[in-house]
């Protein structure tokens, strides 16, 4: 079986910080690394998770526009908070990024390095 997908880069987007794709496409979908909170031109990553939230989907973003997608295309997320209280306040940014109907997600506690939210993504591919 020969893979049957193409690897996605864009200078838009954070480069990646070890042996991964910032994003693949397949004959159906895009799917996009989990993306840190990291200004692809600057390197900053700000300390408030209301603008790494931002941040994150923005990379997203231009890993997708690279696509040829969309946020609108998203069918799927996982987000990765490094400490669940900080929900209400990523979901605040979540929801005014992305349109309904909203993508699936799960939203998970986990141990990040340096950062409070990363989000990966899976979009229908045009």
């Amino acid at each position: 079986m020969s893979n049957n997908f193409k690897d996605i880069s864009t200078k838009n987007a954070p480069s990646p910080a070890g042996p991964y794709s910032q994003g693949i496409i397949t004959e159906n979908y895009v799917f996009t690394a989990g993306q840190r909170p990291q200004d692809p031109i600057t390197g900053e990553i700000k300390k408030d998770i209301k603008d790494q939230t931002y941040q994150v989907i923005k990379n997203i973003e231009s890993i997708l526009k690279e696509a040829d997608c969309s946020l609108k295309d998203v069918v799927r997320t996982t987000v990765y908070l490094s400490d669940i209280k900080y929900f209400d306040e990523m979901n605040s940014v979540y929801r005014k990024m992305f349109s309904e109907p909203f993508p699936t997600r799960t939203t998970i506690g986990v141990q990040l390095r340096g950062i409070d939210v990363e989000i990966d993504a899976i979009a229908l591919k045009k």
